[in-house]
């Protein structure tokens, strides 16, 4: 799921869905009941499944971006910044699903910004300043280093003041 959705802005909702499946769609797959999952998961997008892609708000356009990587029915779900200029009730959304196709076995692979929401998420974490790796680790001890915590989470000091 890249950073900038890549969607097809012309193309409908379910257009852009059907797109995900592409190649199981040529090796003869019935993509049918993968879309009704993802509009299972993402009741919006059946909602608007005849709308451009294009006109949908940039929690829509995530939603979507995901549901098409879904569509592929992927072992392994690469994200870039999944919560990137999304209210935060929409970035709870987001985040909700995806630790439910986690529950279902489907490994992730997130590069976000927003170390709180991608460490509550996350079995292990690796911090990254300037491309190299700084630290790494079980994501619940990185959730409780004074480095991270100071770095990316905010002191307790700051909450307090904020």
């Amino acid at each position: 799921v890249p950073e900038g959705r890549a969607l097809f802005p012309g193309l409908s909702v379910e257009d852009n869905l059907l797109l995900g499946g592409f190649t199981r769609f040529r090796r003869g797959e019935d993509l049918r009941p993968d879309l009704e999952r993802v509009y299972a998961l993402f009741p919006r997008l059946q909602e608007r499944r005849r709308q451009p892609a294009g006109t949908l708000s940039g929690g829509e356009q995530q939603m979507l971006a995901l549901g098409r990587a879904l569509m592929a029915r992927p072992r392994l779900l690469l994200l870039d910044e999944p919560s990137l200029g999304l209210a935060p009730l929409m970035v709870r959304e987001i985040y909700r699903i995806l630790a439910g196709l986690k529950r279902e076995g489907t490994t992730l692979l997130v590069v976000e910004q927003n170390a709180k929401v991608a460490l509550s998420l996350a079995d292990r974490g690796l911090v990254l300043e300037a491309g190299e790796m700084v630290l790494s680790g079980p994501a619940a001890e990185l959730r409780e280093d004074p480095r991270v915590v100071e770095a990316y989470l905010g002191t307790a000091r700051e909450v307090e003041e904020g």
